[in-house]
């Protein structure tokens, strides 16, 4: 069976350049857009070489596999749904936590092969381990990426000291409105599949295993355009409808991914080496305003033609930006505050992001559409990374008519772990 988990896996694969932005997600909006008691011990009873065998579910190509390097969901082709969910502790035993990850490690094991938790008991008197509804289907290429947020090195667990040196809360940028319902949390897990009951599924029985030591928090699904509606494999759209990631990093280079992605031993925390820090923004559009503005408008909010997604004056969607060029009428051909302009930043300085859009329903209160992006990127530094572009997106960004950031949080992903380990064992 194919593990598409490691880096090695992917350089080895040739993939064109399409289908490499594919692989780096969908993208922003350039930038942005213990406690189981004794179900737990049922519930993650897994062999590891169940993991490691083919499952009777499993399709060719539908399993990404769960042990490596780094942990899957990073750099791994960007699936079509997202189930984000973040949780509380609601303990105070480092002992408990740390069988609380061994036991998500055994369950998120079984649950990436297309296997059911633990026994699946026939035992009427008790309840199945599993809850069931991805019985028969195909592991979709579900992943699961693991990572705590700066308030697990609180005096709670006596791993302050181990807090990395540049890992803290984000600050409140300028023009948000955060809601504390989309914000923070101990520990926040992103799954992603090619099918949403699937990455559901793998939400709902972690919560479970869960129960009496962590409480979700909230949880946010995303989706993006599935590879049968666009057997072309383009870059995929937001709900702007401009193409969404085009700028993303090469992540089949592997010097380029341990610059941007990947954390060093020496960059704040040694038990971070080979994992990655994650950023999420629950950023909603105001669809109904932007779908007045004219096509002149839109276009010159973002840089880029919105039928090709090249930039302003070219043709070709990966031609590099040019910041000097100008129009016919001698301006800047890409205006000084589009969005495009402004996330280039020097060139140097980059993120890899790996975003969906989202629904909410309709907004109750205003009759408007709950709509936008669920922005995530993953950096070695969020200090030196992630903090300075939004802070030049959100002083000037011509698009900030047209958005507002409602949610926010941050996590240090754990590096990934081998059969036999757990995630997280680096730091506990």
């Amino acid at each position: 069976m194919e593990d598409l988990n490691t880096a090695d896996s992917l350089l080895n694969k040739r993939l064109s350049r399409r289908e490499m932005l594919k692989i780096a997600g969908v993208g922003g909006i350039g930038l942005l857009l213990g406690g189981g008691g004794a179900y737990g011990a049922l519930a993650v009873k897994e062999t590891l070489a169940k993991n490691s065998a083919p499952s009777k579910g499993d399709a060719s190509g539908s399993r990404v596999g769960f042990y490596g390097e780094h942990q899957a969901g990073i750099i791994t082709p960007a699936q079509h749904f997202l189930s984000f969910a973040s949780f509380d502790l609601t303990t105070s035993s480092l002992a408990d936590v740390r069988q609380l990850f061994q036991s998500w490690t055994e369950a998120a094991a079984a649950m990436t092969s297309g296997d059911l938790i633990g026994n699946s008991n026939n035992n009427l008197n008790l309840p199945p381990s599993d809850t069931g509804e991805t019985a028969g289907l195909s592991p979709s290429k579900l992943t699961i990426t693991f990572g705590v947020g700066p308030s697990f090195f609180d005096n709670r667990f006596g791993l302050a000291g181990k807090r990395p040196t540049t890992f803290g809360e984000l600050p409140k940028f300028r023009g948000d409105a955060l809601q504390t319902e989309w914000c923070g949390g101990d520990i926040g897990v992103q799954v992603c599949a090619d099918d949403l009951q699937v990455a559901f599924h793998a939400v709902r029985n972690l919560a479970r295993i869960a129960r009496g030591t962590a409480v979700l928090r909230w949880m946010q699904d995303g989706f993006q355009r599935t590879g049968p509606a666009d057997p072309s494999n383009g870059t995929p759209r937001n709900l702007m409808g401009f193409k969404d990631g085009t700028g993303n990093p090469d992540i089949a280079d592997a010097q380029a991914m341990k610059e941007i992605v990947w954390a060093g031993s020496g960059d704040g925390a040694a038990w971070m080496k080979g994992g990655s820090y994650l950023v999420a923004r629950r950023i909603r559009m105001r669809i109904e305003i932007w779908d007045r503005s004219t096509l002149d408008d839109q276009e010159r909010t973002f840089g880029r033609h919105r039928d090709t997604g090249a930039p302003l004056g070219m043709r070709d969607e990966f031609a590099p930006l040019d910041l000097n060029a100008k129009n016919t009428a001698g301006e800047p051909a890409l205006p000084m505050n589009s969005h495009s302009r402004l996330a280039h930043m020097d060139g140097a300085t980059k993120i890899l992001r790996r975003a969906y859009s989202y629904t909410g329903g309709m907004d109750a209160k205003t009759g408007q559409l709950d709509a936008g992006l669920f922005f995530i990127s993953y950096q070695r530094d969020i200090q030196k990374q992630f903090i300075p572009m939004q802070q030049i997106l959100a002083a000037s960004d011509k698009l900030n008519e047209y958005i507002v950031h409602v949610g926010s949080a941050a996590f240090a992903c754990f590096p990934g772990t081998r059969p036999g380990g757990y995630i997280g064992e680096t730091l506990f």
